[in-house]
């Protein structure tokens, strides 16, 4: 079973979230990782999410991504509100509707690069659109690659083998989570400039969760969060102004404009 090849909005608001709070244990074990997160986040663009560590950030994520569960408020991809979900069809809306690159690379050792980057289409039933693969394959610069598996390729090229896997589907969204953080800054820089193009080229939405400033600077805005609130969003970043928005950061003041 699959959902229907999806079309990912170029225009407007790809994923939405009101009210989100998240809360782990009970009593005077827990724990609010959200509190009360209202955001959007525009198609076709690229977004980062950062924060001090415990700000909520991987958890604002995965609960975008329909990875866990919020304890409260909503979330949309596009149009759909995914806690009206049953958990096959939560399933389906990850697997054809959104692109995922960790930190891990998480390729499959016995299979090549081209068997990887496949891997969400075959699992789907579906066949790939031969001119889109070979547009996906020569935007990261596998062409030569195709054919090697994991252990023959680079760091930098395994994870351009994970960002070809999460365009080639055609997401409505790609979530990247720390995506440089097991990278050196030659090959971090190509991986971003990778998901730099699938935006400007590819017209692909994306995602980010980082906490380095220069990767975040790769991104046409970033918002921030603190204790599990937004608390600031920045347009038209570079590393410094991140930089003084991260050191000027207040847990308690609502989002603002640059």
């Amino acid at each position: 079973m699959s959902l229907a090849p999806p079309v990912p909005a170029r225009t407007g608001v790809a994923v939405t979230a009101r009210g989100l709070r998240k809360e782990y244990g009970r009593g005077a074990a827990r724990v609010v990782a959200l509190d009360g997160v209202d955001v959007d986040f525009a198609a076709g663009r690229f977004t980062a999410i950062m924060g001090p560590s415990g700000s909520g950030k991987s958890t604002l994520m995965h609960c975008l991504a329909g990875l866990d569960s919020p304890s409260a408020g909503i979330v949309r991809l596009g149009d759909t509100e995914t806690a009206r979900l049953d958990d096959k069809r939560l399933t389906l809306l990850r697997r054809d509707r959104i692109g995922f690159v960790f930190q891990k690379f998480n390729l499959l050792p016995a299979l090549t690069a081209e068997e990887n980057i496949l891997l969400p289409l075959a699992i789907a039933g579906r066949r790939a659109d031969p001119a889109w693969l070979r547009q996906v394959v020569a935007a990261v610069g596998l062409a030569d690659r195709l054919g090697h598996r994991p252990a023959e390729l680079s760091g930098g090229q395994q994870q351009r083998v994970a960002v070809a896997r999460a365009l080639v589907t055609r997401p409505w969204v790609v979530f990247a989570d720390e995506p440089t953080g097991n990278l050196d800054s030659r090959s971090g820089a190509e991986v971003l400039g990778l998901l730099r193009e699938a935006v400007d080229t590819l017209g692909q939405t994306v995602v980010m969760v980082t906490h380095d400033p220069v990767a975040a600077a790769y991104a046409d805005r970033v918002v921030f969060l603190s204790d599990g609130r937004l608390v600031r969003e920045l347009a038209a970043p570079t590393a410094e102004r991140i930089l003084d928005a991260l050191a000027g950061l207040d847990p308690v003041a609502p989002a603002r404009g640059r």
